[in-house]
């Protein structure tokens, strides 16, 4: 067993420990935390606004990229949206304590599963302070404690919302040490985590890449895998060109920087020279900037496109994740090739089809592997809140446990409940 640093070790206890105690709670005292969680928010918009701005400006100052400065970055707008999604994460149906699956044997004896929390759960997440809420409140929804390690970049942010949430969790009565931060942004706590096994039961990464194959090599617990999104949208050769516009241009333009957003449009040739001309005309004055296959970059050429954003693509392009306002194009002759290509390039995230032809929406939601499949809509829909969930954890690439957007019920296990009256085993 590796020998934890003390402050570490402590929290993993307290945790470990407030997960057992908060069993005996009912809903009612859940759901209260809740929405005072929502209500702190509002109360003390003005300190984490303050805080903020602090983390924005030290990252400017540091250099660190657009894109994470766009994740990390809160306003007047973003904090009214969290406090009201804590409120609908208080009105879902409650994740346990359900039994289900009942079962009479021919024995007498009532067999049934009741579900369960996972326990101590596990979180390394970079610059979106936005998770230490969702993940809190997912948490206590779930009747699960957990052990909070954001970024550096966004520490202030963090460090108050954690105090936030642990504060509005002793006013409903609750043990506040459900909620544990990690106040040290050193990378060697990372690692420190990753062997928390006699604490920790499931770990999630939220970040880059880089971060969720650490901690899938490295996790000395079950971990969830998840968020690197390379989406793609393929638009068939009967559609309703002026909506898949729309379509593309949210799921590029809405919020460029989230892991779903698209990152390639394929196009199928017998719509792509009058979808291209329309999609270049309302992206380009957007800033997208294009990478274009052979007959894409052709099309463009020949509808007098001509723009420092069209370029042509680098076979790099295909199965990248822009994390920006950079959109691949590729097009294609058939619905197979299109298949093909997600099939070869995609990361199970979210695939979408924008079509006319019944057949080739029913075939595409049957024959692709992602966690979500759209049929005519946007692929930013793969989010938790929008799918009716409040918020997530994360949105799970994994086909064991779960899949997709996680909500309270992807935190939860089950057990088996067996009554009887004196049955033994012959």
């Amino acid at each position: 067993m590796v020998k934890l640093n003390s402050k570490l070790n402590e929290i993993g206890i307290k945790a470990k420990e407030s997960a057992s105690e908060f069993l005996k709670y009912e809903s009612s005292s859940r759901n209260r935390a809740l929405l005072n969680i929502s209500e702190q928010l509002l109360d003390r918009k003005s300190e984490i606004l303050d805080a903020n701005n602090s983390d924005v400006e030290n990252a400017i100052s540091s250099g660190l990229s657009p894109s994470l400065i766009g994740r990390m970055k809160l306003d007047e707008s973003s904090i009214q949206k969290i406090s009201g999604d804590m409120i609908r994460i208080s009105e879902l149906k409650e994740s346990v304590g359900i039994e289900f699956d009942q079962k009479l044997l021919p024995n007498g004896l009532k067999a049934s599963k009741v579900r369960v929390p996972i326990g101590v759960i596990g979180v390394i997440y970079e610059s979106r302070p936005n998770v230490t809420v969702d993940i809190s409140a997912i948490c206590i929804k779930s009747s699960n404690a957990v052990i909070l390690r954001g970024g550096s970049d966004a520490f202030n942010s963090n460090l108050l919302l954690s105090e936030i949430i642990r504060d509005s969790i002793s006013l409903s009565g609750l043990p506040k040490d459900i909620i544990q931060f990690v106040p040290d942004t050193n990378r060697e706590i990372v690692n420190d985590m990753l062997n928390m096994n006699q604490y920790i039961d499931l770990m999630v990464p939220r970040g880059g890449a880089e971060l969720i194959k650490y901690v899938s090599d490295k996790a000395t617990m079950p971990s969830i895998t998840g968020g690197i999104g390379v989406c793609h949208i393929y638009v068939d050769s009967i559609s309703d060109i002026p909506m898949a516009v729309s379509i593309v241009d949210n799921a590029k333009t809405s919020n460029p920087y989230v892991c779903n957003a698209v990152d390639t449009v394929i196009l199928h040739s017998d719509i792509a020279s009058v979808f291209l001309d329309m999609l270049l005309d309302k992206l380009i004055d957007k800033n997208v900037m294009f990478k274009c296959d052979p007959n894409a970059f052709e099309i463009a050429q020949q509808n007098n496109k001509i723009d420092d954003n069209i370029l042509q693509a680098e076979q790099t392009d295909w199965g990248k994740e822009f994390l920006g306002l950079t959109l691949a194009i590729k097009v294609v002759n058939s619905f197979d090739s299109a298949v093909s290509h997600i099939q070869n390039f995609g990361s199970g995230h979210s695939e979408c089809i924008i079509t006319s032809i019944p057949k080739n929406g029913e075939k595409f939601l049957r024959e692709i592997d992602a966690s979500v499949v759209f049929l005519n809509s946007s692929t930013r829909f793969n989010d938790g809140s929008e799918l009716g969930l409040g918020a997530e954890v994360a949105i799970s690439t994994n086909k064991i446990h779960a899949r997709g957007p996680m909500g309270p019920d992807e935190l939860t296990s089950y057990k088996w409940i067996v009554e009887g009256n004196g049955q033994i085993r012959e």
